[in-house]
């Protein structure tokens, strides 16, 4: 299972269980039903690993987007709510100086610009939502070494460009 190594960070992801994804030496005298064994105890153990790791991501990331929402929020009350009565009441203080349209005028404009202020801060909190590398970096990792332990012939052609070669004279 998952434990953090500090708590009460939501930014760092929990501390995750995992398995050596390098060519281990293993016992040449084990019977086949021990090496599935082991085969389907370490994938099952990646699976799980790939799992809390996305989860833990995507929950930060998650959470970021929720925070940045509340200035959309923010922005739709002012403009919805305000624009009604501050409209009227800004308009007609300016009417005192100025024509009434003129007045009406320059208290929706003011309206425009609290609610884009509003809407750009919201755009700002969400624009540092990330997607989640270290999880696709692990996971391009995993099928990697998958890869490379289920046809290390095919592997090795591949890496040298003779795939192909090989199909063709074939």
């Amino acid at each position: 299972m998952a434990s953090n190594s500090q708590s009460g960070n939501a930014e760092v992801p929990p501390v995750l269980p995992s398995i050596p994804l390098t060519n281990e030496p293993g016992p040449r005298d084990a019977s086949l039903g021990a090496l599935a064994k082991d085969v389907t105890t370490h994938l099952s153990t990646l699976v799980r690993s790939e799992v809390e790791l996305a989860k833990a991501e995507v929950t930060a990331e998650v959470k970021k987007g929720v925070q940045g929402s509340v200035f959309f929020v923010i922005a739709a009350v002012i403009g919805l709510f305000s624009l009604f009565y501050l409209f009227f009441t800004l308009a007609e203080f300016l009417s005192i100086w100025l024509n009434r349209a003129a007045g009406f005028g320059i208290t929706f404009l003011f309206m425009l610009l609290v609610a884009g202020l509003f809407g750009f801060l919201g755009y700002l909190r969400v624009r540092k939502i990330r997607k989640p590398e270290r999880t696709i970096d692990s996971l391009k990792d995993s099928a990697q070494v998958l890869a490379q332990r289920g046809d290390r012939d095919n592997v090795r052609e591949i890496a040298d460009g003779t795939s192909g070669r090989h199909a063709a004279a074939g």
